[in-house]
């Protein structure tokens, strides 16, 4: 049975918002401020879709109070409206019916532990040693290795591989395809041959954290690699060995981070910038897209690197000039040193 719509003044009281307009007005569902249609909620954050706001067929638009001013239709009041939007979505959820129990068709090791409140989906794998603790949820496909841990409430959607001494904390999310526990990258020169360094650490991760699809995580060599809570991940991002990501950090697709890097806590990674390993970035650092950190952020900001975009010829020409800056700044030095000695 499905519960009845919120009123506009209902969902104020809940999410503490201040109301300008109709509250009476009952809201489905939610949209976009563009497409947004009878009964639907939307928001204004963003100063750039102010044009939108007139002609939006939205019941209901959250917005500042700045941007209610003036407005015709009806108004939730929020400081942030994006994060009150995000809120009031989530009502509009529905998740999936998850009974507990074991599908007949998975393959438990006698030696796992299975509380039995979890869900085990169908051809999933549990091995010895390893526990999943009440509310989580195994979807199909998935493989549990030996010696890992599962925390209550905790999912990994559908084909997700925990390889071995991997912990999850409690509400972990997971998406199809990621891989957490895989071999860290580690190598030896010997007589012209690599050797393999053996990967003996685990992986530990939070409460609260979101993995996405197919995003790797690997194993410490000899310590764990570990995300502290409410990290999230986008998808296909690598986290080297003995990488340590601080607590409500958050990356953006394709991030690549090299082993033994330590990343501090409210950091922002955009997608597909890469970290080099054995470096330190401390809280509060945003990195803009396809950057290159090569080397430690000491200082709280926001840091970018490489050149924007722009047409060939004229990159090619640039791309020439660059072979030449070292002895262009050579040349200017010793200019400079002559103009000092007249």
């Amino acid at each position: 049975m499905t519960s009845p719509a919120p009123t506009v003044a209902e969902l104020a009281e809940r999410f503490t918002l201040g109301v300008r307009g109709d509250a009476t007005a009952l809201i489905h569902g939610v949209g976009t401020l563009a497409h947004a249609g009878e009964g639907q909620l939307a928001f204004l954050a963003n100063p750039r879709y102010r044009s939108q706001l007139e002609g939006s067929k939205a019941a209901a638009v959250v917005m500042r109070a700045a941007d209610a001013e003036g407005y015709a239709g009806t108004a939730l009041v929020a400081e942030d409206p994006y994060t009150a939007f995000a809120k009031i979505a989530a009502t509009f959820e529905v998740p999936p019916a998850r009974e507990p129990g074991v599908h007949p068709m998975s393959d438990i090791h006698p030696d796992a532990v299975i509380d039995s409140a979890a869900h085990v989906g169908a051809f999933s794998s549990i091995g010895a040693g390893s526990r999943v603790e009440a509310g989580a949820f195994i979807g199909p496909g998935c493989i549990v290795g030996e010696d890992c841990m599962v925390g209550a409430g905790s999912e990994l959607l559908a084909r997700v591989t925990l390889v071995t001494r991997v912990r999850l904390g409690e509400r972990v999310r997971i998406h199809p395809g990621a891989v957490i526990g895989a071999d860290g990258f580690g190598l030896a020169m010997d007589a012209g041959r690599w050797i393999k360094v053996p990967q003996l650490g685990g992986v530990v991760i939070g409460d609260d954290c979101e993995i996405g699809a197919n995003t790797c995580i690997d194993r410490g060599a000899i310590e764990d690699t570990v995300l502290e809570e409410d990290v999230r991940l986008d998808n296909l991002i690598q986290v080297g060995h003995n990488v340590r990501i601080g607590a409500h950090t958050a990356m953006a697709g394709c991030v690549a981070i090299a082993g033994s890097a330590r990343i501090g806590r409210y950091c922002m990674i955009a997608g597909g910038a890469g970290i080099a390993g054995h470096l330190e970035i401390c809280d509060r650092v945003v990195v803009t897209a396809m950057s290159l950190v090569s080397s430690s952020i000491r200082e709280p900001g926001e840091y970018s690197s490489g050149t924007g975009l722009m047409d060939n010829r004229s990159w090619r020409r640039n791309a020439a000039r660059f072979r030449q800056l070292d002895r262009m700044a050579r040349q200017l030095r010793d200019q400079e040193l002559k103009d000092d000695t007249q």
